[in-house]
């Protein structure tokens, strides 16, 4: 079994704002420490989401998992979960979460067009901020 890959070590990554119905993406680097929304895809399409990885071909990719103001876990915590579980099943990248309360209330007050992205960017942005 490898060794876990330290998210320093990384330098591209994908990012997913979670949702049931809508997935925001976004994709980033190490190198200029920003994220920048990639659109919105379908909640579970696993095909967009392999058209993306082809294209962008991140090292890794990194999750939203909300939890409650107080950050205990909820519901959309383990579905979330769950999605980086199979994520990493599926494409076989290393998958690192990040907790994203209040990012989409952040990205709706920052006034984005596409919300659901634009908290990816954010989530992305903050992976970065925690693993310099």
């Amino acid at each position: 079994m490898a060794a876990p890959v330290s998210p320093t070590e990384l330098h591209s990554f994908l990012a997913f704002d979670f949702g049931l119905r809508r997935i925001g993406v976004a994709s980033g680097t190490r190198l200029l420490g920003s994220a920048e929304a990639r659109g919105t895809i379908k909640g579970g399409d696993f095909d967009a989401i392999a058209a993306l990885i082809k294209t962008w071909q991140p090292d890794a990719l990194v999750i939203g998992v909300p939890r409650h103001p107080d950050g205990a876990p909820h519901e959309m915590t383990a579905k979330a979960q769950n999605f980086g579980r199979r994520l990493s099943g599926r494409y076989h990248l290393p998958v690192f979460e990040v907790d994203e309360r209040y990012t989409s209330v952040e990205a709706e007050a920052g006034g984005a067009q596409d919300v659901d992205a634009a908290a990816a960017a954010l989530i992305l942005e903050q992976f970065f901020r925690e693993h310099p």
